[in-house]
This record gives C-alpha cells, sequence and structure tokens, in this order.
C-alpha cells in the first residue's frame, strides 16, 4: 500500500494551484527546446544509401514516399537476432493510430534494422506492425549513423554512440534519426538522439508518470527492460537482459546457457 499526504479538497487545490506554474512554465521551456531542435544545423546526405524491402531494392530518398520529412527509427535488430529489444517494440508500437497522421501531416515513418530483410518480416509479422521496415544490412547506413559497430571497434572498447566515445561492448543499439528532402530531390540529416533522448517517442510515460506508482521501474535495470514485454508476450513469464532483449521462458539461447554454467 502507497503511503503518501491526505489533505482537505482546499489544501489540495493550493498545491495543485502551485504545481500549475511549475507545469506552465515546463511547457514553455518545452516549446523553446523544440525549437532548438528543429534550428540545428543540417548535414547534406552526399552518400547514395540503398536498403533491402520487401519488395525489393529502395532508397534513402525511395523512403520518403513523396514526402518531404522522414522519421526513421533504428530498431536494435542485427543479424541472426531473435531476441528483439523491448523498448524498440514498445517505441514503434505507439506508431499504432497515428501513423496515418504522421503521414498526412508530411512525414513518413520507416524502421531501419542491419538483420536481413527476410529475418525483419518474421518479427513483422508476428507482432502485427504495419509500418514500413526496411533492412540497411548490404549498406553502411546504420555503421555511418553510430547505431551499428564492427566486433574489431567494440574489441577495441572504443565506439561512438550517443555523441560520444564509450566502451559499449553491444554490435547494436537504438535511436531515432530525422531527414528532410528538398524538392529537387536533395536530401539532409537534421536530427537524431540516442539512450534516453528517445523517451520523447513513448507516449506511454506521460501516463505513467502522473500515476501514483510512477514509472514504478524498480527492478534490477531500473528502466523499462524491467516491466516492459513484447505486447504479445505479457503474463507468459520471460526475461529481459541488460541490453533489453527479451527472451522466451525456456528459450534455450546462450545466454540462458552461459547463466547455468555460471551458477
Amino acid at each position: 500500500m502507497l503511503q503518501h499526504q491526505t489533505v482537505s479538497r482546499d489544501e489540495w487545490l493550493e498545491a495543485r494551484t502551485t504545481l500549475l506554474a511549475k507545469e506552465k512554465a515546463f511547457t514553455k521551456r518545452r516549446d523553446q527546446l523544440s525549437a532548438d531542435q528543429r534550428s540545428l544545423p543540417w548535414v547534406r546526405i552526399e552518400k547514395e544509401y540503398t536498403f533491402d524491402s520487401p519488395s525489393g531494392k529502395v532508397t534513402l530518398a525511395d523512403l520518403f514516399n513523396g514526402r518531404s520529412q522522414l522519421f526513421i527509427k533504428h530498431f536494435m535488430m542485427g543479424p541472426g537476432q531473435t531476441q528483439h529489444c523491448v523498448g524498440c517494440s514498445l517505441e514503434v508500437d505507439h506508431l499504432t493510430g497515428i501513423l496515418v497522421h504522421l503521414q498526412n501531416h508530411d512525414v513518413s515513418y520507416v524502421a531501419i534494422a542491419r538483420a536481413p530483410i527476410q529475418e525483419i518480416e518474421i518479427l513483422r509479422r508476428r507482432m502485427g506492425w504495419q509500418f514500413p521496415w526496411v533492412s540497411s544490412f548490404n549498406s553502411d547506413f546504420n555503421y555511418d549513423f553510430n547505431v551499428s559497430f564492427t566486433p574489431e571497434d567494440i574489441a577495441k572498447g572504443k565506439t561512438y554512440y550517443n555523441f560520444r566515445e564509450a566502451d559499449i561492448g553491444m554490435e547494436e543499439l537504438s535511436g531515432d534519426s530525422i531527414f528532410y528532402k528538398e524538392e529537387d530531390g536533395q536530401i539532409y540529416h537534421t536530427y537524431s538522439t540516442f539512450g534516453r533522448g528517445g523517451e520523447q517517442f513513448l507516449g506511454i510515460y506521460r501516463f505513467l508518470d502522473v500515476m501514483p506508482k510512477g514509472r514504478n521501474e524498480n527492478g534490477p535495470h531500473h528502466a523499462l527492460g524491467d516491466w516492459v514485454r513484447p505486447h504479445d508476450m505479457y503474463g507468459k513469464g520471460g526475461t529481459v537482459e541488460a541490453t533489453g532483449r527479451f527472451h522466451p521462458e525456456g528459450c534455450g539461447c546462450t545466454v540462458h546457457s552461459n547463466e547455468e554454467a555460471l551458477a
């Protein structure tokens, strides 16, 4: 049972009015931050990126699908990876219901992962996701945008992620990037965010943050991995490792085998 201060209605209204002033100030700061994000200088895209889609090869320009703005979700899924990221899954689940609104506001949304398109399609069909999803397996795209890393870079302990050099220890990570295409076809990279920066696209947190229990991320990860599961796996057991990847109960993968060997 939660322990919390209880007051009269008049006392609550006084406290709520004080909080309202803080909320209004925060809203104004949020508006300014959004303006600062849009005012970042742009980078001209000179390289020709080609991806694998269910219908064949597509270019970065094709992903705009006739619109001028492109939101790309860097989905953390490498070749042969059967345990997909719960955070990425939660983020793309938000597209249900809003994709049509984005598209009619001159925004195309595409997820990109380095896994081969055949593996992506298996997961996409299982989860019922309807947004476009392509593979960068035969492209430098993930490496150029610092969400995939070579084994050599990982061995050196010097990978560049979230705008700083760090010892990541993983070949795949997640993020979000924005692109703009001029009428003459020139494409620009305008914005990227990684790590907790992606929370701005997780609308569920706006609900949880005002609930009495808040985010309630009090497990071993102190993050969404403590509670989020693929939407078809709630109530079916399973675990989430520190990387954010979900393992169904009794999956028998090498991660569990190594854990049992160390027990």
